[in-house]
């Protein structure tokens, strides 16, 4: 037995219209499910992106509540070939990139904030070896 991979993961955020606008127009993730007042699901290649306003799901009966706070880290993995391309659509939406980098084996990352603060980073394809 093995795990494959993080089939999902989620945010706390604190505007689901800002939130919508920034996943999916600003970095294209196909919106699969929405609550409004509660979540916002989008997908990202294979994964979900899980997005909550946290108090919420303090109140659900039937799940464990998703609740968290603070920043949070997320990285998305794009093709070597995009990754230049990627900078661009970043830069020309008006965010600043915080920090660029390039790792042992030559793969390149950099990091922005979402509208709530959260750390995102691109990463290219490989970086991990997988």
């Amino acid at each position: 037995m093995s795990i494959r991979q993080i089939k999902e993961t989620c945010l706390y955020v604190t505007d689901l219209d800002r939130t919508t606008q920034f996943y999916h127009e600003a970095l294209g993730l196909p919106v699969i499910g929405r609550v409004d007042g509660r979540h916002v699901f989008f997908r990202a290649g294979t994964s979900v992106l899980l997005c909550f306003i946290a108090g919420k799901t303090k109140e659900d009966q039937e799940l464990p509540a998703h609740y968290g706070s603070g920043q949070l880290h997320m990285a998305f993995e794009v093709a070597p070939a995009d990754y230049a391309n990627w900078q661009e659509k970043i830069r020309a939406a008006g965010l600043p990139i915080l920090h660029e980098a390039t790792w042992k084996g030559g793969h390149r990352s950099f990091y922005f904030h979402d509208p709530d603060g959260h750390v995102l980073e691109i990463v290219e394809e490989g970086m991990w070896g997988g």
